[in-house]
């Protein structure tokens, strides 16, 4: 029996024994549960003063809104789940654990004579914004949306219970309008959640949800308790509830002054009394407040850097392609340059994110993947500057673009900072292991992204019939990409050599390092669990997919006839097995890498 055939019944085995062998979490090893609500210690008042019916309409609250100035409040520390952060960090979090959405919205509906939606305008509000008026001036959204529920079935159960009511009522509902903004209000959460509960309490998912929006539901209610503004004398003591705090300190009477001015609709008021309350928190016990690097984490906040190093690399990857197929090297340099400036805002907010989570940044799902991405750009580059082949910065280009898109806009655990997995601070080794692995899973992706070269032009050329791939006139896409000089003739197989050495290149350097990266996770495994090796699903599938670049490497010594068409699937084969070793064993099959 061929020996590659071997190796593939050998890895279903080995998987298929995986779930009889894997062994309960130890101590230590669960992820930290988020805590959306504080629990403020001590004789705790609303420093805000009761709130009271609410008398503006959404014009009138969006000119409000528009008109203050928060900014004061911004760098402000409070203690919240775990660690010190900013207000704002605070006030971004709660919006969208309670929305669902990073800024919240009232929506402005037209209607015609006839009751016919005219016209419907979002208006978008500041998160500080919008934490800070929930807890002053609530009863202004009781009946708007503002509870956000992403499970459809929950939200259309609560919305249809909604209708019904209405209709008895001889009342109109929008249900159609409801239903696309993702939220549902305060008032519906609190009549309908139990009875859609009853009706759907045999599915595992509603009941997911309904704890989810539970939560949800509580930041609305509760949001005031997060308010731990006063800082102790040391970080080995609690902070200091706002409401809790003396009712004649500095602090206090401000808080005061805002919420009644607020309440009034007084702007230049709030400013001055946001400035106020300001200016007596920082006042508490400074010192304790800069040992949390504010500025650092409001620098982060308000740099974005992800988002930017994501559309630096989609710049940089259009500019590259472009080059590749009309030979102009000004198109081939802004690219190279664009991706220099991705990976500088990549490598800016990966290094100011780990100095304020105060260890290396790579201890979830979002932070690997911002990790695993920013590894793989700088091995790319270093191989196209080295190599001098567009190529592999293309690659590089692709692989930061593909993977922080999918970080920062689909919702990846972990976006926000917070506590960690107690079991992965027990050794240094963490760092190395768990960075060798991302940088070969990244390796695997430009590997992929080289192998789409290789199997484009093997099957354009096939389809259309073409033998020379380039002129004198211009080079072609993949001979523009692999350095090829404009004037040279090159031909077909020449240039499918040249793509096939330059996706062996990737994929061998994969296979060292996933293959390293296991060995270091069994070293760190022994130091941590008391173990080295436990069948774990995610141990198993990572050894999997370096068996996947085994065969890879082995294939590359028999008489296949086309050992470059046959090592390009196997690229793509390998990146599918990585892409489930990384997502869908998180997601799907528990284990001792639960936290990942």
């Amino acid at each position: 029996m061929n020996r590659s055939i071997q190796l593939v019944i050998l890895t279903w085995f080995f998987f298929m024994s995986s779930s009889v062998f894997a062994q309960a979490a130890p101590a230590g090893n669960a992820h930290p549960e988020t805590q959306s609500l504080s629990n403020a210690s001590g004789q705790m008042e609303n420093p805000f003063g009761e709130p009271v019916p609410s008398t503006m309409l959404i014009d009138q609250k969006s000119e409000f809104a528009g008109a203050l100035d928060l900014s004061p409040l911004d760098k402000i520390a409070v203690y919240h789940n775990g660690r010190v952060k900013i207000f704002s960090t605070l006030a971004h979090e709660t919006v969208q654990r309670m929305t669902g959405k990073h800024k919240h919205f009232d929506l402005i509906v037209e209607v015609n004579e006839d009751g016919s939606t005219k016209s419907v305008e979002k208006i978008h509000y500041d998160p500080m914004f919008t934490m800070m008026d929930i807890m002053i001036d609530p009863f202004y959204y009781i009946d708007r949306p503002l509870i956000g529920i992403n499970y459809l079935p929950l939200r259309q159960e609560i919305l249809s219970l909604n209708a019904r009511d209405a209709e008895s009522a001889g009342a109109k509902f929008n249900y159609k309008g409801w239903l696309k903004t993702g939220m549902v209000s305060p008032r519906m959460v609190d009549r309908y959640i139990n009875e859609a509960l009853t009706r759907n309490e045999d599915s595992e998912p509603f009941r997911t949800a309904v704890n989810r929006l539970d939560r949800s539901s509580a930041l609305f209610m509760n949001s005031m308790a997060n308010l731990q503004l006063g800082a102790p004398e040391s970080s080995e003591q609690l902070w200091q509830h706002l409401g809790s705090m003396d009712s004649s300190s500095p602090a206090r009477v401000a808080s005061i002054k805002l919420a009644t001015a607020w309440r009034a609709g007084d702007v230049s008021s709030v400013n001055a009394a946001a400035q106020e309350l300001a200016t007596a928190l920082a006042a508490i016990n400074p010192e304790t407040q800069a040992a949390a690097s504010p500025g650092l984490e409001a620098l982060y906040n308000k740099v974005n850097a992800f988002e930017w190093g994501l559309w630096m690399y989609l710049i940089s990857l259009v500019l590259l392609v472009l080059a590749f197929g009309t030979g102009r090297k000004t198109l081939a340099t802004a690219g190279v340059v664009f991706l220099l400036i991705a990976l500088a805002f990549h490598g800016f907010g990966f290094t100011l994110r780990s100095l304020i989570a105060e260890r290396f940044a790579i201890q979830n799902q979002f932070e690997s993947m911002t990790g695993l991405s920013f590894f793989a750009a700088i091995v790319g580059t270093v191989l196209m500057l080295v190599r001098k082949q567009w190529l592999f910065g293309a690659a590089a280009a692709g692989t930061g673009f593909l993977i922080l898109i999918t970080a920062t806009q689909t919702g990846i655990p972990g976006e926000n900072i917070e506590r960690e997995a107690a079991i992965l601070n027990t050794s240094v080794l963490l760092k190395y292991h768990v960075t060798t692995v991302l940088t070969s899973y990244g390796l695997v992706t430009l590997g992929f992204i080289v192998s789409l070269f290789y199997l484009g032009t093997h099957y354009s050329a096939k389809f259309f019939g073409k033998q020379e791939l380039a002129t004198a006139g211009g080079p072609s896409l993949a001979g523009g990409a692999l350095g090829h000089d404009s004037s040279e003739q090159v031909g077909l197989q020449r240039t499918l050599k040249d793509l096939d050495t330059a996706t062996m290149t990737i994929l061998q350097l994969a296979f060292w390092t996933l293959g390293v990266g296991i060995l270091l996770g069994a070293w760190w495994a022994d130091h941590s669990w008391g173990r080295w090796w436990a069948f774990d699903p995610k141990e198993t599938w990572a050894l999997v997919t370096w068996i996947v670049y085994l065969i890879v490497i082995h294939i590359r010594y028999t008489g296949l006839k086309n050992r470059g068409l046959t090592t390009a699937w196997l690229s793509v084969a390998g990146f599918i097995v990585m892409l489930w070793t990384y997502f869908g064993v998180n997601l799907m099959l528990p284990g001792l890498h639960a936290y990942a």
